[in-house]
């Protein structure tokens, strides 16, 4: 048998952030242990708390990992488009590709409890700001732009981004299940079409919300 390794293990806390990840795939992300990562990782069964004090804390961290690579995925996505409005539809292709990359993130990230946040869907990241709201801030900033340009209706951008979130985790969630029956690049499409035909500047898109 093949002896475990001490907690000085190198990159061990990212070997245990892959490590987790990957048996997340495997079991979900309420099934599985520290003791089980630790056995993955190849080290001792407590390295891991060297730097996760417990499961609740790991998952927050491999949740933070994919914020932080959300946002960049979607920055990525809009950052050669030249309307306000190409921008908002590809932020949600990349929230998409980020999903469809990245599906046990996306679901660490939000099918487990959280403390409260914003309404952005994020977590506490090391730093202690929500990274979560990184990503959201990006769409904010896209639909803000897009009522600037007269493509959207003024008024609060709440509602326009709700829209528009809850259009792309949708199609996010069928994909990653496997309950939409599309290729990953038929996907992408998809959602760029579904999310011209929602924001087209036609009337019925209302940036008002009754509290």
């Amino acid at each position: 048998m093949t002896r475990a390794e001490p907690y000085h293990h190198a990159n061990l806390r990212k070997t245990l952030l892959d490590a987790a990840v990957a048996l997340v795939g495997e079991v979900g992300p309420r099934a599985f242990t520290l003791r089980e990562v630790a056995r993955r990782a190849a080290v001792s069964h407590n390295a891991p708390y060297r730097h996760f004090s417990s499961k609740d804390e790991l998952l927050t961290a491999v949740a933070a990992e994919g914020f932080y690579r959300l946002t960049a995925v979607m920055q990525k996505r809009i950052a050669r488009c030249k309307s306000p409005l190409e921008r908002l539809h590809r932020s949600g292709c990349g929230y998409v590709d980020f999903a469809l990359r990245w599906p046990q993130h996306f679901v660490v990230m939000f099918d487990l409890p959280r403390c409260p946040h914003n309404g952005t869907g994020g977590v506490a990241g090391a730093g202690g700001p929500i990274v979560g709201s990184n990503a959201f801030n990006v769409l904010l900033d896209c639909v803000s732009a897009a009522q600037a340009s007269g493509d959207l209706p003024p008024g609060d951008l709440l509602p326009l981004a709700w829209t528009a979130w809850s259009l792309v985790h949708g199609i996010s969630k069928l994909a990653i299940s496997g309950n939409l029956p599309l290729s990953p690049r038929a996907t992408l499409q998809f959602t760029l079409n579904a999310s011209r035909s929602i924001f087209s500047g036609k009337p019925g898109i209302s940036s008002k919300v009754r509290k």
